[in-house]
């Protein structure tokens, strides 16, 4: 893969993430309860004017809402997962909790069956998909990889 895009920051993932979406009506995440759950509402922020759904742990009769509130973005109820787009996070590729590369390209492509504008878009932190070959299962159409500075400091 190729990088097209450079950036920095939490405003550089959304920014990046908001620019991939043009065009796309409903978006659906994928990813696991806890962990991936705030990137999903976090990302779904900068396409709130979409139909958006989340997917845990692979259930796709277990997706729910993701909508805007008047304390933010939450999921809400049960709601058909079938989307123009899914974006996998990086939560499912990580080795405690990975239910393996093959298992999550059926479901993206059940959650793209029937939709002619197909995007399969990854977000992840440290290169996950790439360090674990998913990007050689997976045919993602763009993944967003960053990576974090952390510095705790103390006055």
């Amino acid at each position: 893969m190729q990088i097209i895009n450079t950036s920095q920051g939490v405003g550089g993932i959304l920014n990046s993430f908001k620019g991939l979406m043009d065009g796309v009506e409903k978006i659906t995440f994928v990813g696991t309860p806890g962990f991936c759950t705030p990137f999903a509402e976090l990302l779904g922020f900068v396409v709130r004017d979409r139909k958006l759904a989340f997917i845990p742990n692979l259930d796709f009769e277990k997706a729910r809402s993701i909508s805007m509130t008047p304390e933010g973005m939450q999921l809400g109820g049960t709601v058909d997962a079938h989307a123009n787009a899914v974006v996998l996070l990086g939560g499912l590729a990580m080795p405690k909790t990975s239910p393996g590369s093959e298992k999550v390209k059926e479901i993206a492509e059940k959650v793209l069956e029937g939709s002619d504008k197909r995007k399969i878009i990854g977000v992840c932190f440290q290169s996950v998909f790439m360090q674990y070959k998913w990007d050689e299962v997976i045919s993602f159409d763009y993944i967003i990889n960053a990576d974090l500075d952390v510095e705790v400091l103390k006055s």
